[in-house]
């Protein structure tokens, strides 16, 4: 979990038990429970998968109740852990993937996450098939119309605080909300009646780096029950419902979903990060009328007070011919001012932009064509369409800082030329190598390849006695 998240809790003083002992099956033993495993997901009808912190330790995101987790940490008096990179740059595990391929496959039917770093949709899982039981750190939404807005920075409030921001939707301009639950807020129907309604459906529930501990979320698996269903327990400590499980497997969440994954013959789908930011030339005429003031910005397309936190600094350049000075631009939004002679020929302007750490890419070039005495050609394509053309971009020519153009508007007052670029900063792939897979990160021209860590890192907890009955929902 980010350490903002955590300082932007609710102070409570008992978080529950903290630091549990780990457990882990023997390498002949996990094998055989993997087998297992794979045989019921073969013949299950309706998979529900439920998941909690353990999943996204391998992402380099603490825990907080593992061993070195944040609240085991400081009850023993000891430094917090420090991230292995920015909180918005996290990456989807082996696991994430895993249910991605799943879900692809017509196998995992329905996904009921308690974790708040929003690596489930990034991963790709469909939001319908999707609740996300304690809210997500980069999203929010607006109480009135309901609409989503996923984004690529961490909202700055928790407890379903106003934000910043206002509803873009035709129509509708009221202010947003995060949707991260603080300890007293109840949660919410919309997450959890889905989730609740698969349960019930289910024939195999399984539980992933969760330690099943808190109410009301840890009782949704145990709905299966009544209708004959199966509840499988991966986590590397005991929980309170291990008992009423049919299987418990004390393993890494990554070896043993990529075990499974490899028993069914699946191939787990490789990761595409694609984000966006806007490129803005607004124009306008000196008193004279001979020159032409203009100004170069590079912004988030979340709003102009929003940051693009990808992007670590911008340097413009110009052609010879137009003896203009160049300029390194550090301070967002990223602005340049410039001004031409009226009469001046179309030119172009080189804009580099150097990317912050957790890109795979460190930067990426691009040439933007500049006339002022011609109209804007505008358009607006379809983003699921570009996407996805930039992602089978990316997979077959696995390289970092491919672009693709998303829409591209005029503004009358004050004058200007909008263009939405999309840009892949992330490719990780996930190849089988002696019967596990490998994680391969792409680059720009360059290619890092490491072994996968273990995963699963989940500890358990005492239920505090802050948490009560249906307010309670911390993993």
């Amino acid at each position: 979990m980010s350490l903002g998240y955590a300082e932007k809790l609710s102070y409570i003083e008992d978080v529950g038990n903290v630091g549990m002992i780990e457990f882990f099956d023997s390498p002949h033993v996990l094998q055989e429970k993997i087998e297992q495993l794979s045989t019921m997901i073969k013949k299950s009808k309706h998979l529900v998968v439920f998941t909690g912190a353990g999943i996204s330790t391998s992402c380099g995101i603490p825990d907080f109740r593992g061993p070195k987790g944040i609240w085991t940490l400081q009850r023993q008096g000891k430094a917090l852990p420090e991230a292995s990179l920015p909180f918005h740059r996290a990456m989807p595990s082996v696991t994430h993937m895993a249910l991605v391929g799943l879900e692809q496959a017509g196998i995992l039917k329905f996904l009921i996450s308690q974790n708040i770093d929003a690596l489930h949709l990034r991963s790709g899982i469909s939001r319908e098939k999707l609740s996300e039981l304690h809210g997500n750190s980069f999203m929010e939404l607006c109480p009135s119309c309901g609409t989503e807005y996923l984004r690529d920075f961490e909202v700055e409030t928790i407890g379903l605080k106003e934000t910043p921001r206002n509803c873009s939707k035709a129509g509708c301009s009221s202010k947003l909300r995060d949707t991260v639950l603080d300890w007293e807020d109840a949660l919410p129907p919309k997450e959890m009646g889905p989730a609740e309604r698969h349960c019930k459906m289910a024939d195999v529930v399984l539980c992933l780096g969760t330690s099943l501990q808190i109410t009301p979320a840890c009782n949704l698996p145990l709905k299966c029950l009544l209708g004959g269903g199966e509840i499988v327990i991966v986590n590397l400590q005991k929980t309170p419902k291990d008992k009423k499980a049919s299987l418990v497997i004390h393993g890494p969440v990554d070896k043993v979903i990529a075990g499974v994954m490899n028993m069914l013959n699946l191939r787990i789908p490789p990761f595409v990060r694609i984000d966006l930011f806007q490129i803005i030339i607004t124009q306008g005429l000196s008193l004279d009328k001979k020159y032409v003031n203009w100004t170069l910005r590079v912004e988030s397309v979340h709003g102009k007070k929003a940051p693009l936190p990808f992007v670590g600094s911008a340097e413009v350049s110009f052609s010879e011919s137009l003896n203009m000075k160049a300029a390194v631009l550090y301070k967002q939004p990223f602005d340049l001012k410039r001004r031409t002679m009226r009469t001046v020929t179309p030119f172009d302007i080189l804009l580099k932009l150097n990317f912050s750490a957790g890109c795979k890419c460190s930067f990426t070039e691009l040439k933007i064509p500049v006339d002022f005495g011609v109209s804007t050609e505008c358009f607006k394509e379809d983003k699921v369409t570009v996407f996805q053309k930039l992602r089978d971009k990316a997979i077959e020519d696995p390289r970092c800082g491919q672009t693709a153009v998303v829409e591209r508007k005029a503004v009358l007052v004050p004058k200007s030329n909008v263009v939405v670029h999309a840009i892949v900063t992330n490719i990780v792939e996930f190849e089988k190598s002696l019967g596990a897979f490998e994680v391969t990160s792409r680059s720009n021209g360059s290619l890092k390849r490491q072994n996968e860590g273990n995963s699963g890192k989940r500890t358990s907890g005492k239920q505090s006695k802050v948490q009560k009955h249906d307010k309670t929902h911390r993993k």
